[in-house]
């Protein structure tokens, strides 16, 4: 059992870590998507009636970390959050079991998502949640312009392809976000097919 006192200064230290090492222009994989995720998937588990503290736990600190390997590379930045706990998280007394379970999570939002157990299926929705959100044409934009400084994407219009590609091959996996996103989100990809 992990008390409230260490995962907060898990979390301390990560946040810090991340504000302090990622790149300005990553202006969607940036800070704040770690905490909406980690806010998001405590909300959907506990919508999903996942109550066991250890469980909470391992999800919320593998919220924390599973873009963290943007400080070291774009391409595989799941192996690289995975090293980083890794390395880190020992020193606050987490078995190898509990080890597993968090690469186990963050290598699940690696796309295409493929989640392997509930815990994995709540981290998935919870890192794509804003899909079906009233906030979403701000985010996608941040997304947008980042591709764009990375030379992924030219254009809006390729943008908005992309995004159109994306939105029909993403499902979300746990009831509680099939409720309160997929019609909002089916509005989005309408408003983004209209734009083509």
């Amino acid at each position: 059992m992990h008390t409230k006192k260490t995962f907060e200064i898990i979390r301390s230290k990560i946040l810090l870590t991340l504000d302090n090492n990622l790149a300005k222009d990553l202006l969607y994989h940036c800070t704040d998507h770690t905490i909406d995720v980690e806010m998001q998937a405590e909300r959907i588990a506990l919508n999903e009636k996942i109550f066991n503290q250890d469980d909470l736990f391992l999800l919320k600190v593998a919220c924390l970390y599973h873009d963290s390997g943007f400080i070291f590379t774009y391409n595989e930045h799941e192996t690289a959050g995975c090293n980083l706990a890794m390395n880190e998280l020992p020193a606050y007394g987490l078995s190898s079991k509990e080890l597993d379970i968090i690469r186990g999570l963050i290598m699940a939002t690696k796309l295409p998502q493929t989640p392997q157990s509930r815990l994995e299926e709540v981290i998935c929705d919870a890192d794509l949640d804003y899909l079906g959100r009233d906030d979403f044409f701000s985010i996608s934009n941040n997304l947008f312009l980042e591709f764009r400084s990375r030379g992924f994407v030219a254009s809006e219009n390729e943008w908005n392809r992309v995004q159109i590609k994306f939105f029909k091959e993403h499902k979300y996996f746990t009831d509680t976000t099939k409720i309160l996103r997929e019609r909002k989100k089916l509005e989005h990809l309408e408003m983004i097919e209209a734009l083509i």
